[in-house]
């Protein structure tokens, strides 16, 4: 395994050997205390330190067990206790959780700085992830909550780590490749780049992802070859572009432009392929199963081929496979897949037996391809079944990004709000029309509110939540929404949603 270094321009030093630092690391982690076995819960922002920090808790064979940074404390003390973790690396100010012993990022970082000129420059052969590879408990992440409470997901070391290797493969990293991760380390996207960054022994450049600008100038500085986004955030990149043109050309030495997290409709694909010059690489993976499929510079169709050793089938509702190009529900069957997820009491559930099912839409082609959807997430409307997923992949072809938000109705069961980000000004009239002439009657839109952009979260998705708040102010129905009602500034029938 070549080095791997971890670069972040905006602290001293700028340039670490991750491996050193992570072993510095380990040192002090050792010496409050952590063991073996232990649970031990990072709730942090990116850093520098984050990096070294799971390795080094890798290598002392602890059960990592990874919080989204901008959880509540509230939130943070039920996951606590549901994971059953011993220690808890924090960030700032954030209370510790009760029972456990808490751990400062600042002076973790600090320990382990102290060290570094001691650490062997050996430091390579002294980490081993061996036996943290044997481990059934080795991480624990939560799902989005995008379908009800996150979950806390369990899955085995062997299980990440052969997932992983087998990705690096499939894309080609190595020691000259520069990753730049426009992503939160805490889920499932952002830590799997972590880990292959020190499979492939690469350069990981640690950048502010949420100041698109400044990230993007500091990855064309330092030589980024590597770039993974949402699509909401490569969305946000062409339209910085064309306000400051010039910004993504100067990343000149980017191999790979790629994006998970949320499905890609293909208009997004075109803009970005017309602007670049270069396909933009759809994948398809889940907390619960790891990464599954990619497209390839060789292949840049859909989420491309399936990874070696997994099996995907597409089923309709009884469980029946279905030939090439017919929609139905994502099925895996994978050695990746999680051990289970934690229940309300900690206990472990196991997945049900037979092929995983994801809950997610998409198809094969004939070639193999995997084509991904979104969520299988039904609404009824006037006796139809329709999949609102389904039908913004369709409607997208308009030119622009369209989600759908189903507002309950008593008489038609749902009404149907196309949402269509549209930063150059067209009309909601221009937009219907465009959108109407690619959908059957009982699928066209029954409200249509034009944006300049869909509102995001951190992690770099859409904002579903605030989306529907906003359209649930436009259209002044008065139904119940858990989200803040954002400010509204509506002129000619479009509307602007501020960003959270």
């Amino acid at each position: 395994m070549s080095p791997m270094r971890i670069v972040d321009p905006l602290a001293s030093p700028a340039s670490l050997d991750a491996e050193a630092y992570a072993a510095a690391v380990a040192r002090t982690l050792r010496d409050r205390g952590v063991r073996a076995g232990d649970r031990v819960l990072v709730k942090a922002g990116n850093s520098a330190l984050y990096p070294a920090l799971l390795f080094a808790l890798i290598h002392l064979d602890a059960s990592v067990v990874l919080l989204d940074g901008q959880q509540t404390p509230q939130a943070t003390d039920r996951f606590a206790g549901l994971a059953r973790v011993r220690f808890a690396v924090l960030e700032g100010a954030d209370p510790a959780p009760a029972g456990v012993t808490a751990l400062s990022t600042a002076e973790l970082a600090a320990d382990a700085g102290a060290r570094l000129p001691a650490t062997p420059p050996t430091a390579l052969t002294a980490l081993s992830d061996r036996r943290w590879r044997e481990r059934a408990d080795a991480l624990v992440l939560w799902s989005s909550g995008s379908t009800g409470e996150p979950k806390g997901i369990v899955k085995s070391g062997r299980a990440v780590l052969e997932n992983l290797e087998r990705t690096r493969c499939l894309m080609g990293y190595g020691p000259r490749d520069v990753f730049l991760p426009l992503l939160p380390f805490s889920h499932q996207y952002g830590l799997s780049l972590l880990l292959l960054a020190r499979l492939a022994g690469a350069g990981l450049l640690i950048t502010p992802y949420a100041r698109l600008d400044r990230a993007l100038r500091l990855g064309a500085a330092h030589g980024a070859t590597v770039v993974d986004a949402t699509p909401a955030t490569y969305l946000s990149m062409l339209n910085l572009d064309d306000r400051r043109p010039g910004l993504l050309a100067a990343l000149d030495r980017v191999r790979l432009w790629c994006t998970g997290g949320a499905p890609m409709d293909g208009g997004l694909g075109r803009r970005f392929a017309a602007t670049v010059g270069a396909p933009l690489l759809d994948g398809y993976g889940s907390t619960e199963a790891g990464n599954v499929a990619f497209a390839t510079p060789g292949n840049p169709v859909g989420c491309g081929r399936v990874l070696e050793g997994i099996q995907v089938l597409v089923t309709g509702d009884d469980g029946t496979p279905l030939p090439p190009g017919e929609i139905g529900e994502i099925r895996l069957d994978t050695p990746d897949l999680m051990v289970g997820h934690l229940t309300g009491s900690g206990a472990l559930s196991p997945p049900a037996a037979g092929p995983y099912r994801t809950g997610d839409l998409g198809y094969l082609d004939t070639a193999g391809n995997l084509f991904v959807l979104g969520r299988a997430s039904a609404v009824h409307r006037l006796g139809h079944t329709l999949y609102p997923e389904v039908l913004e992949h369709r409607a997208a072809a308009c030119g622009r990004p369209v989600k759908i938000i189903p507002l309950e109705d008593p008489r038609r069961g749902h009404e149907l709000v196309f949402v269509v980000a549209d930063p150059d000004g067209g009309d909601s009239r221009h937009w219907r029309e465009r959108i109407c002439a690619l959908l059957a009657p009982f699928e066209q839109p029954n409200h249509l509110v034009v944006v300049d952009d869909f509102p995001v979260t951190h992690r770099g998705k859409v904002d579903v939540p605030a989306l529907t708040a906003h359209v649930v102010e436009t259209l002044e129905h008065r139904i119940r929404i858990p989200a803040a009602r954002p400010d509204r500034n509506e002129r000619n029938g479009r509307s602007h949603v501020p960003q959270r």
